[in-house]
C-alpha cells in the first residue's frame, strides 16, 4: 500500500467537483495544469477566475518533502513556527551530504562520521515533529519521491528546485525555499503568483540513440534559461503517450533548468504501469476512477494555441540526441554537429570522465539502456577510454540493477559506482580535492541536469556538457566529445573497426523491483518528548534568531556591495560543494556569499571595494565591515539573478549580513520569493539601461519608501562620487501580505506574531 493513500483519495474524492466548478467558472475546457490548481485552491471549491501571470493565489499543496541541505534551514524555521507536528505529509531525505570519492561503501561510510552531527539532528526533528526520515544511503530525494510519494493530480512544494521531477508522475510538484514549506508544515496557505502556461506538443515516438533527456534539452534551446519563468509546461499528444513515467519524470526534472515553475504530463497508461511497479496499485486503482480530470480536456490539446501562452511542437522521429553545455543547460548541439561546434570553440575533444545517473536520469530504464553499450565494450572487444561513473538514484534502484546484473557489466569496464546521493551533480565530488580551483581545462560528459562553472567538481576550467545516459556512455567509450555513434566508428584491441550498436533496455525490471531495506524510518506517533540539542558550539549547526525587521530610515546612506556581472545563479551566491557542511549554521555559511559572483568593475570574483577603507576585498569580509559600522547595502545583478537551486540560503546569507535590497534586470521566481520570505526587497530596473549608471562609489537612499505599497514603483538615488546624481525607478511585486513580511522582518516573524 502507498504512503498516505488516506490523503490521495480525499484529493480524488473532492477532485471531479472542484474541476468541474472551475470550467463552468472559466467558460472553456481546462488544461491538466488548471485542474490541478484550481482544484488545490485553499479556499476549496473554486469561486474565481485567476488571471496567469497576475493574480496571487493561496493553495492548499498535499505534501512537502526537504533535502538535507535545505531541510536544516527549513526545520530550524519551523521550530520556530510553534506547531507541535507537520499539518501535512513531510518527508526529509539525506543525500545531499555524502560526497563522491572511492565508492559507494566507502564514501557513505565517511559521510555518516563527517556529517552524523547534521544527520542526527534531522531524525530528531523528524521525529519530534512527525516527518518522515530517509536515512543517508536510501537515495536522491526526487527518485523517491517518483518511487514513493508522487501521483497524479496531487500537488506538492519541496526545498530543491528538481522536486518538479513529480511531474512524470502527472503532479504539480514546485521547488521552494524553506520558509514556504514552513507555511505549508504549519498548516497555512502557500501563495504563488498564477502562472502562464506552456504546451509542449510531442508528435512521433523516440527510436535509436534518442531519449527523454533529448526532449528536455531542445526545450531548453527553445525557452533559453529564463524563457519558462512564471509558467508551467504541460507536455500532450501521441509522443507524451508513447513515453515512460520515468522518461516523463527526466523532462519534468530539467524543466527547472528553463526557469519554469514545474512541469507535468497527463495521467496514461505508463503511469499506471510504474505506480503498480512500485507496489502502488491502490493508487492507481484509485486514479483510474477519476483518469478524466487527471489530464487535460481533449478540447485543449486539439487547439493548444486557444488555451496555452506558448506552443511548442516536437516531432520525437526527427529529434537528434543532443550534447548541451559547456557551462549553461541552453547551449545545445545535436550530436552530429558536436565535431564543427568543438572545432570552433576549442573545446577538449579528450572526454576525461562520463557520469550517469542522479536524480535526472538514475531508472532502471536508463540503466538498463547504458548498460546494454557497456555490455558490447566486452562484445566487441573495445576499452573504455574515458573514466565512468553510475550514481543510482535510490537503493530500490541500485539494489534490482544489482540483483539484474547489471552494476557486474559496468564493473566489468571499470566502472565506479557512487553512493545512492546527488554526489557529483551539486558538487560533492572530491576530483581534485584542495586544487579544484585551478583544475586543468577538460571536458567531462555527463546526464545530471546543471552544468554552471565549477558546478560538479569546484573547477572552473571543467567544461561539462549534458547528455542522456546512452549518449554519456558511448562517448565515455570512445573517449571523444565528437564521437557520434549514428554514423561513427571504433578500431577495437584488433584494429577492427566497429560500430556500438543501438541502445536497448527495459521499461521496467522484468523481473520486478526489490529492495532489502529502502532506507525509511518512520517517525514516533507522539514526538512531544524528544529533545532537539544543537551545541552552542558547533560548526555545523546554529539556532535561528528572528531577522529585525529593515527601518525606513537605515535605508539611507546606502553602499554597494556589489554590482555582479553577468548570469549570477544561486552556486554564484551560495556555493554548493565543501560549503554543503555549513547549510545548517547561517553565520558560518554567510562566509561564502556571493563569492562566485563577477564584479562588473574589474571583472574579478570575490573582490569588491570597501568605500569605508578604499581598500578591495572579499565579499563577505567586506559586507561584515559595513555591518559593523551599521550601514545597510544593495546588490546589483543582471537577468534571472538567483537562476538555479532553490537554496534560501542565497537570501538568508545577504540578509544575516545586511543587505537590504537586490536590484536586477529580471529574477528567477524562487529567488525573489525567497528574498520577500527573508523580509528584504527585491527590485527590478524600470528600465534596464540604468544598470549602467551605478558605480562603484555610490552612496544609495530610497527615496520614497515610505510609500512602499502594491503596484507602485519605488524611487532610489545614487549619489556617486564626484557628486552627480541619478535617480532611477525600480519596479517590484510585493502583495500587501508581502509588504507585511518586509515591515515585521520575515515571513517567519509573521507566522510566529500569528501563532503567539
Amino acid at each position: 500500500m502507498a504512503f498516505d493513500i488516506d490523503v490521495i483519495r480525499k484529493v480524488y474524492s473532492q477532485m471531479g467537483e472542484r474541476v468541474n466548478a472551475a470550467r463552468e467558472l472559466v467558460g472553456k475546457p481546462l488544461t491538466l495544469a488548471e485542474k490541478i490548481l484550481y482544484s488545490h485552491l485553499w479556499g476549496g471549491t473554486p469561486n474565481t477566475v485567476f488571471e496567469r501571470a497576475m493574480d496571487y493565489v493561496d493553495f492548499a499543496p498535499d505534501r512537502v518533502a526537504c533535502q538535507d541541505a535545505t531541510a536544516q534551514m527549513a526545520l530550524l524555521q519551523f521550530m520556530h513556527a510553534g506547531k507541535p507536528k507537520v499539518a501535512v505529509p513531510t518527508t526529509v531525505h539525506c543525500d545531499h551530504l555524502i560526497q563522491a570519492k572511492v565508492g559507494a561503501e566507502a564514501d557513505l561510510k565517511r559521510a555518516n562520521q563527517t556529517s552524523n552531527e547534521v544527520f542526527d539532528f534531522l531524525e530528531s526533528v523528524s521525529n519530534k515533529y512527525g516527518i518522515g526520515f530517509w536515512k543517508p544511503g536510501a537515495g536522491i530525494i526526487h527518485q523517491v519521491v517518483l518511487e514513493n510519494y508522487a501521483f497524479p493530480g496531487g500537488m506538492m512544494i519541496g526545498t530543491d528546485s528538481h522536486t518538479v521531477n513529480a511531474g512524470g508522475l502527472g503532479m504539480i510538484a514546485i521547488g521552494v525555499g524553506g520558509a514556504d514549506a514552513v507555511d505549508v508544515m504549519a498548516g497555512m496557505p502557500w501563495e504563488l503568483k498564477f502562472p502562464k502556461l506552456i504546451g509542449v506538443k510531442l508528435t512521433g515516438s523516440l527510436s535509436g540513440w534518442t531519449a527523454p533527456k533529448d526532449v528536455i534539452l531542445k526545450v531548453a534551446e527553445i525557452l533559453t534559461v529564463k524563457g519558462g519563468t512564471g509558467a508551467i509546461i504541460e507536455y500532450f499528444g501521441e509522443g507524451a503517450l508513447s513515453m515512460s513515467c520515468t522518461g516523463k519524470g527526466t523532462i519534468c526534472n530539467m524543466g527547472a533548468e528553463v526557469g519554469a515553475t514545474t512541469s507535468t504530463f497527463g495521467y496514461d497508461e505508463s503511469m499506471d504501469r510504474y505506480l503498480r511497479a512500485t507496489d502502488r496499485a491502490d493508487v492507481a486503482d484509485a486514479a483510474n476512477q477519476v483518469k478524466e480530470h487527471l489530464t487535460g480536456d481533449a478540447e485543449v490539446y486539439a487547439n493548444p494555441e486557444q488555451y496555452f501562452d506558448q506552443v511548442i511542437e516536437i516531432d520525437l522521429s526527427t529529434l537528434e540526441p543532443h550534447l548541451n553545455g559547456p557551462f549553461t543547460p541552453d547551449l545545445a548541439t545535436p550530436i552530429s554537429k558536436m565535431s564543427e561546434a568543438a572545432k570552433n570553440n576549442d573545446w577538449p575533444l579528450q572526454v576525461e570522465v562520463g557520469l550517469i545517473g542522479s536524480c535526472t536520469n538514475s531508472s532502471y530504464e536508463d540503466i538498463s539502456r547504458a548498460a546494454s553499450l557497456a555490455k558490447q565494450v566486452a562484445d566487441k572487444n573495445l576499452i573504455t577510454k574515458s573514466k565512468f561513473t553510475i550514481t543510482p538514484g535510490s537503493e530500490q534502484v541500485r539494489y534490482t540493477i544489482e540483483r539484474d546484473g547489471l552494476i557486474d557489466t559496468f564493473d566489468k569496464i571499470g566502472a565506479t559506482v557512487f553512493a545512492n546521493a546527488c554526489g557529483p551533480c551539486i558538487g560533492m565530488w572530491d576530483r581534485y580535492g584542495d586544487k579544484a580551483a585551478d583544475g586543468p581545462r577538460n571536458t567531462i560528459v555527463h546526464s545530471f541536469n546543471r552544468n554552471f562553472a565549477k558546478r560538479a567538481d569546484g573547477n572552473p576550467n571543467t567544461l561539462a556538457f549534458v547528455g542522456s545516459p546512452e549518449l554519456v556512455t558511448a562517448i565515455a567509450i570512445a573517449g571523444r566529445l565528437d564521437f557520434n555513434p549514428q554514423t561513427d566508428t571504433l578500431i577495437n584491441e584488433a584494429g577492427e573497426e566497429v560500430k556500438l550498436d543501438e541502445p536497448r533496455g527495459y521499461e521496467l525490471p522484468p523481473e520486478g523491483f526489490a529492495v532489502e531495506d529502502a532506507g525509511f524510518i518512520a517517525p514516533m506517533e507522539d514526538g512531544s518528548g524528544v529533545q532537539v540539542v544543537v551545541s552552542p558550539s558547533s560548526e555545523r549547526l546554529q539556532l535561528l534568531d528572528p531577522f529585525i525587521p529593515i527601518a525606513p530610515d537605515s535605508l539611507q546612506g546606502m553602499k554597494l556591495l556589489i554590482k555582479a556581472y553577468g548570469k549570477c545563479t544561486t552556486d554564484h551566491i551560495s556555493m554548493a560543494g565543501p560549503w554543503l557542511r555549513y547549510r545548517g549554521h547561517l553565520d558560518n555559511i554567510a562566509n561564502n556569499t556571493l563569492i562566485g559572483a563577477v564584479n562588473a568593475f574589474n571583472q574579478k570574483t570575490n573582490f569588491v571595494k570597501n568605500q569605508l577603507t578604499g581598500e578591495y576585498g572579499g565579499v563577505p569580509d567586506t559586507q561584515r565591515e559595513y555591518k559593523a559600522a551599521g550601514i545597510k547595502t544593495l546588490v546589483v545583478g543582471d537577468h534571472n539573478y538567483g537562476e538555479g537551486s532553490s537554496r534560501e540560503h542565497a537570501a538568508m546569507q545577504p540578509r544575516h549580513l545586511g543587505v537590504a535590497a537586490v536590484l536586477v534586470k529580471s529574477f528567477a521566481r524562487i529567488h525573489e520569493t525567497n528574498l520577500k520570505k527573508q523580509g528584504m526587497l527585491g527590485l527590478t530596473f524600470a528600465n534596464e539601461a540604468d544598470y549602467d549608471l551605478i558605480q562603484e562609489d555610490d552612496t544609495i537612499d530610497f527615496v520614497d519608501i515610505q510609500d512602499f505599497t502594491p503596484g507602485k514603483p519605488l524611487h532610489i538615488r545614487f549619489t556617486h562620487a564626484d557628486g552627480s546624481v541619478d535617480t532611477i525607478e525600480v519596479n517590484h511585486t510585493y502583495n500587501e501580505a508581502q509588504i507585511n513580511w518586509f515591515k515585521e522582518g520575515s515571513a517567519l516573524n509573521v507566522i510566529k506574531k500569528e501563532n503567539a
